[in-house]
Formats: structure tokens, C-alpha cells, sequence
């Protein structure tokens, strides 16, 4: 089942729960909504907003070059398709 793209939800843990879209990165969403997120290109090429990824699903808007762990998302460059549970590096 689809929701509106409006319906996603994002929980930080030890934060908030924040909404996110799907014509939005995850990064951007976060940032909206005040969670600060360490990152530098934007694009999936560095690594440095590598996150946790406890629950949920993402879609990548560009293959990220990147390594990350089979746990590990990169919030810059992905969008969610499901709601999910993230840890944020602080």
C-alpha cells in the first residue's frame, strides 16, 4: 500500500520524530526539521552523513559511491519509502 508522500514518518532516536516527503532527501527533511546532520557533498560521494538505519526503507535518488554497512544509509542521497528508524551520529 502507497501512502501520500507526505507520510512518512522518521524517528531519531534519542531525538524527535520528524515528517518527510518523497520529493525530498532524507538529509533535507532532517534539516527542516532542525536535526543537525553532519554532511559535505550532498551528492553520496563522501560518506560523512553515513546514519544508522534501524528500521525501514529508502530508495537512492543517485547510487552512492560511498561505502556504507548493510545497517547504514546515506541520508544526502536517498529518499524513504517507508517510515523509519535512524540513529544520527552526534
Amino acid at each position: 500500500m502507497t501512502k501520500p508522500d507526505d507520510a512518512f514518518r522518521i524517528d531519531v532516536v534519542d531525538a524527535k520524530c520528524v515528517p518527510a516527503r518523497h520529493d525530498k532527501t532524507l538529509l533535507e527533511s532532517l534539516e527542516q526539521s532542525g536535526i543537525d546532520v553532519h554532511y559535505h557533498c550532498r551528492e553520496g560521494f563522501c560518506g560523512a552523513c553515513r546514519t544508522k538505519l534501524k528500521a525501514g526503507a529508502v530508495r537512492y535518488t543517485t547510487d552512492p559511491l560511498a561505502f556504507i554497512d548493510d545497517d547504514e544509509i546515506l541520508p544526502c542521497c536517498c529518499v524513504p519509502t517507508t517510515d523509519l528508524k535512524v540513529i544520527v551520529p552526534l
